[in-house]
């Protein structure tokens, strides 16, 4: 178990100042990456799947990145390990209980617990865990959320691209 907490914290160096100084212009520019993002997956999930709400906790994955990209819980590693790690609680919750509201509040209390001790605190991924508790579907839906997952944690690159690009951008015009 991990004594630094790393999930709960900035990443080590990050310039959270930057944040502060942006335009209206830079916001909406910073939440452009997180929207065409959700609404791909949403896409994706037409496509493949027809269970369209256990996806939708990857919405407020992507709003969060948008918030603050350079916190540990928005870090690549703590929104993979989060959400998938929660879908899969939430499915064997589902297989092994069925569905309904004990299976999602087992599903929660479970997720909870192991991405404390593992150290991937990511607040949307209790929303997975009790959304494949209570309509997991089948396992086809996984490997989907799986792909989804992918495509969100994408995002936190390009975010942090995006901001290394308004600072960079800020220091050429002050």
């Amino acid at each position: 178990m991990s004594r630094d907490r790393t999930s709960l914290k900035p990443i080590e160096g990050a310039n959270r100042s930057l944040r502060r100084q942006l335009t209206l212009r830079d916001e909406f520019a910073l939440a452009l990456a997180p929207t065409a993002i959700v609404l791909g997956v949403l896409a994706l999930v037409e496509v493949l799947s027809r269970q369209r709400l256990l996806f939708a906790s990857l919405a407020s994955s992507a709003f969060l990145i948008y918030l603050d990209p350079q916190h540990g819980t928005n870090s690549v590693r703590t929104l993979i390990y989060a959400q998938t790690l929660a879908a899969i609680v939430g499915f064997l919750a589902y297989l092994f209980i069925g569905s309904g509201y004990i299976s999602g509040g087992v599903a929660m209390v479970i997720t909870i617990v192991l991405m404390i001790l593992l150290d991937v605190v990511h607040p949307p991924a209790v929303s997975t865990s009790l959304s494949f508790a209570l309509r997991a579907g089948n396992e086809n839906n996984l490997v989907i959320f799986g792909l989804a997952v992918g495509v969100t944690a994408t995002l936190v690159l390009l975010e942090r691209f995006a901001l290394w690009l308004l600072a960079r951008y800020s220091r050429s015009n002050s």
